[in-house]
């Protein structure tokens, strides 16, 4: 078992790639908060990371779980997709986020938090 840590302060997009490698081959699993600007990466289950960040005072409407692949490039190497994301009630209805405008916010997070530092 695997757990997760929260990020609160940038880290370089290198700090993921043996984490990833070491779990599911290319990819780890992250949720992040919206609302405060900060995520939790590393957990089996997107369930763990969202543990985390609830533990730490965070609100269940304001974290959205994804996929980063810390090898790929541009928009790709987020991918929105959990199962903590299937929100009937907030009008989001799949394991993705419906709402384009929350995805810019997630991705906001996340470029703040994870710096780019691949080749390109």
């Amino acid at each position: 078992m695997t757990a997760g840590r929260k990020i609160s302060s940038p880290i370089s997009r290198s700090h993921l790639t043996r984490p990833a490698e070491e779990q599911f081959g290319d990819w780890i699993k992250a949720v992040v908060d919206v609302a405060r600007g900060i995520m939790a990466v590393g957990g089996d289950l997107h369930a763990d990371d969202d543990a985390i960040l609830l533990a730490d005072g965070s609100s269940q409407r304001d974290l959205w779980g994804i996929n980063l692949y810390p090898e790929e490039e541009g928009r790709d190497w987020i991918e929105f997709d959990s199962m903590i994301n299937i929100r009937p009630r907030d009008g989001n209805r799949s394991r993705g986020v419906d709402d384009p405008h929350m995805r810019a916010s997630i991705r906001s997070v996340v470029d703040s938090l994870i710096i780019n530092d691949q080749p390109t």
